[in-house]
């Protein structure tokens, strides 16, 4: 077994030369050394097991070395045993198996001569003494068309059993970012050997984890304060011609723009939708600001259909049409209406995420009413409100105290009618808050200098729930609507009138004085 002197690679020098320039990405490039890796596990598992007493695991290292301008890939798997030699070096040699992790017999070549113009690699097979390695160097062999590589022979023990890969000068050498993006993509990608303990992946030393989204469990939105759901509908779809769909779509607990989507697999291993990279139709998800966009997620495992070269892509041919019609019509059932809650329902906690925007939203609002100047000849509706004040006092209950972790708070001063008036807005991150918007006007009519307001507005309210990704503009004309509420109710209020769209009039006029800004003809 010992034997082998040389392999032979034909027609690799036309193939190898074509490798450099293929579309890869980083992590789908080293993807399919781990799909290696993994396939040679699965097709040894019972010898495996054997020899390590039942106690076999495979683990995957990757390393990156950018002061030797190396990558270096290792694995205890089964090796590449002295039948297989010959196949494994030699371009587009499908796999006996070829119902796997490798089944177009490029993986290895083309990942390993996209990244670099030399690479190595070293195998001991399961069961025979010997390694064995054989020397890439891409530029020499298309220049020479050579068509041969000598095989170096060395003895190792008997129960030695890996593959490790050298990648050399490397053409795109991975830095800063992309690292994180490369280990956050694998982590994705064999999310399912990972949870299922099969394989420990290793990058740079750092074992990867896959970060399961929390499933939403909330209240139908139509039921705020019904029982909890788990947001949750399994996919079970057969699109004919032996090809089918299964697997999950959910709704996340928390928003991301980033993370939600759906991730594509074939045989555990994802094609389409790693990490930050989702599969999302927008005839399901819309667009990017939507909250189906932000909080639908999920598996679909495909069966009978094939994948791109590079294994970053489904051949989905006519048949991804016919998938979407069904998923939409399932996410929208009555049963579990998934696209009507996530359209129509948001949580608390997303409220309480955006504050530091409603916090600036508020110091806006501030600004724009400070200073101001705001007389009674400014009210279209004056001349129709007595200039006396009602012979009773208008009553607001005050409500009860916030804590300062409950409240995000602004005080000004501005002059309203002609009178100086302090306004105290607070924003109530409190569970208990009832009421969208309270008042308390202190002090006394009969003690006007100065009037002062306090206006509070429930964040948490549904109302407000339902738009936790408002930005400072939206945040700000919610805040100058409620003031305006509020100022027009206390006015009225004190004039005694009994004609209730004073209120609206007021609320109008203060928006349009106040808080517009100019507008010209186009």
């Amino acid at each position: 077994m010992s034997g082998i002197r040389s392999v032979n690679i034909r027609p690799g020098v036309n193939v190898l030369s074509v490798l450099p320039h293929l579309n890869y990405k980083a992590w789908f490039a080293l993807a399919e050394f781990v799909d290696n890796s993994i396939q040679s596990s699965i097709d040894n598992r019972k010898e495996l097991k054997s020899v390590t007493g039942g106690r076999f695991k495979l683990r995957i290292d990757i390393d990156f070395l950018p002061a030797e301008s190396r990558i270096t890939v290792r694995d205890n798997a089964a090796g590449i045993a002295s039948s297989d030699y010959q196949r494994a070096f030699r371009p587009a040699e499908i796999p006996p198996n070829a119902s796997g992790l490798s089944e177009f017999g490029m993986g290895m070549k083309s990942a390993a001569s996209w990244f670099a113009p030399t690479w190595s690699v070293r195998s001991s097979a399961l069961g025979e003494n010997t390694e064995r390695a054989v020397f890439f160097d891409i530029d020499k062999i298309v220049h020479d068309s050579i068509e041969e590589l000598n095989v170096i022979s060395s003895p190792v023990a008997n129960d030695k059993h890996y593959t490790e890969i050298h990648l050399e000068n490397i053409r795109r050498f991975p830095k800063g970012r992309t690292i994180g993006k490369i280990k956050e993509h694998l982590a994705s990608i064999y999310r399912l050997f990972i949870r299922s303990g099969q394989v420990e992946l290793y990058v740079d030393e750092e074992l990867l984890t896959y970060e399961e989204p929390k499933i939403l469990s909330a209240p139908h939105f139509k039921d705020f304060d019904g029982p909890e759901i788990e947001w949750k509908c399994d996919v079970d779809f057969d699109l004919g011609d032996g090809k089918s769909a299964k697997g999950f779509v959910a709704i996340r607990e928390k928003a991301s723009t980033r993370l939600a989507g759906l991730a594509i697999f074939r045989r555990d291993r994802l094609i389409l939708g790693s990490a930050d990279e989702s599969y999302r139709p927008e005839d399901i998800f819309g667009a990017s600001t939507s909250f189906a966009y932000q909080r639908l997620f999920g598996e679909i495992h495909l069966k009978g259909f094939f994948v791109s070269h590079t294994k970053d892509g489904i051949k989905w041919e006519e048949n991804e049409d016919e998938f979407l019609k069904k998923l939409r019509k399932l996410l929208a059932s009555e049963d579990l209406p998934m696209l009507q809650q996530v359209r129509n329902y948001s949580t608390k906690r997303d409220a309480k995420n955006n504050r530091h925007t409603a916090s600036i939203a508020l110091q806006g609002t501030a600004q724009q009413f400070e200073h101001q100047n705001l007389s009674a000849q400014d009210f279209a509706v004056s001349d129709a409100v007595s200039a006396e004040p009602g012979s009773s006092e208008p009553i607001f209950s005050a409500p009860p105290p916030l804590s300062q972790a409950e409240q995000e708070v602004v005080t000004f001063n501005f002059s309203f009618r002609d009178q100086p008036w302090i306004v105290r807005i607070e924003l109530s991150y409190s569970e208990s808050e009832r009421e969208w918007l309270s008042i308390q006007n202190r002090p006394s009519i009969a003690d006007p200098d100065p009037r002062q307001i306090d206006i509070r507005l429930a964040m948490l309210h549904p109302f407000m729930a339902q738009y936790p990704n408002l930005g400072t503009d939206g945040l700000s004309a919610v805040l100058g609507i409620a003031a305006s509420m509020a100022l027009s109710e206390v006015i009225a209020a004190e004039l005694a009138k009994s004609n209730p769209a004073v209120i609206r009039q007021y609320s109008s006029e203060i928006l349009k004085k106040l808080l517009s800004r100019p507008t010209r003809d186009e």
